[in-house]
């Protein structure tokens, strides 16, 4: 992320949201009312969303924005069944223009934590209270800078509670951080949070991220020098439950997008593509008696 400005990557995220909550119900796959208040700018949002409703992005990007709203809306599910399962906190690792904490029912009988760059959750809180004033006090905004920051004493001094069941939701972030970054993450999650704690958070295959040959790695690669984003961290393909174990978790579900198709893209998207190399994972915390 480029000094001083809020993340590009996050901002795109929510276009994708907005135009997606526009979409007749019978269609759209996920919904978030919020999205377009918290993202600038009529001619813009006008013209991104002609290029996604004409088929252009989906030539330069394919399986772009199916991957982006079947994540959304199976983390909103996952999120669902956690709090059905009586979660007592909800920390949104990298928030940036995430909106769950507003949106899902049940949400508010928790208590919950954004957690993101100050840059950018500057920005979010600026836009956000245009649309939603006051916040509601069940949400804490954290602002960590991993450069100079540990995200344990930040939370551990802004009321989090080490015993608490825990959802950790880490959408969008692994990919953009340092093999250590990510581990130091895991290794927090696992070490203090309650039992029945778990993480959800979407990753890479090592194959995709570092295959420029093909069209998405090339496309992931060209980006990330646009945003200031670089792609750094992935896992390799078959790897996650290895990967998972080795940091303290259990239960490990994998969902690849494949995966996602018959739960969300059916009948009048059963057409729209979803690319490969890209996958969701979740897993309880493993805690040793």
């Amino acid at each position: 992320m480029k000094k001083n400005q809020s993340s590009k990557s996050a901002e795109g995220v929510a276009y994708f949201r907005a135009i997606e909550a526009q979409r007749p119900v019978s269609e759209r796959i996920c919904y978030d009312p919020y999205a377009r208040a918290l993202i600038p700018g009529v001619i813009l949002y006008s013209l991104f969303k002609l290029m996604i409703n004409s088929g252009i992005y989906e030539r330069i990007a394919p399986g772009a924005t199916a991957f982006i709203v079947g994540r959304e809306r199976y983390i909103d599910d996952f999120l669902k069944a956690s709090l059905l399962d009586g979660v007592d906190q909800v920390v949104i690792l990298g928030a940036g223009f995430d909106t769950r904490a507003y949106r899902i029912p049940g949400i508010e009988k928790t208590q919950v934590f954004e957690i993101d760059h100050p840059d950018t959750q500057a920005v979010k809180l600026d836009r956000l209270k245009k649309v939603i004033n006051p916040l509601p006090s069940y949400v804490t905004f954290i602002s960590v800078d991993f450069n100079t920051q540990q995200l344990g004493e930040r939370l551990q001094s802004s009321g989090y509670n080490e015993q608490g069941k825990t959802l950790f939701i880490w959408q969008g972030v692994t990919y953009f951080l340092t093999q250590e970054g990510v581990d130091n993450t895991l290794d927090f999650i696992a070490n203090h949070s309650g039992d029945g704690s778990a993480v959800i958070f979407d990753y890479f295959y090592n194959e995709t991220l570092h295959d420029t040959s093909n069209g998405y790695g090339k496309m992931m690669n060209k980006a990330g020098k646009v945003s200031g984003e670089k792609y750094m961290f992935g896992i390799d393909q078959g790897q996650i439950e290895t990967f998972m174990n080795q940091r303290g978790f259990q239960d490990i579900q994998n969902m690849t997008l494949e995966d996602l198709k018959p739960l969300y893209f059916t009948g009048s998207n059963a057409g729209r593509v979803l690319p490969k190399g890209i996958a969701i994972v979740s897993a309880r915390v493993s805690k040793v008696i």
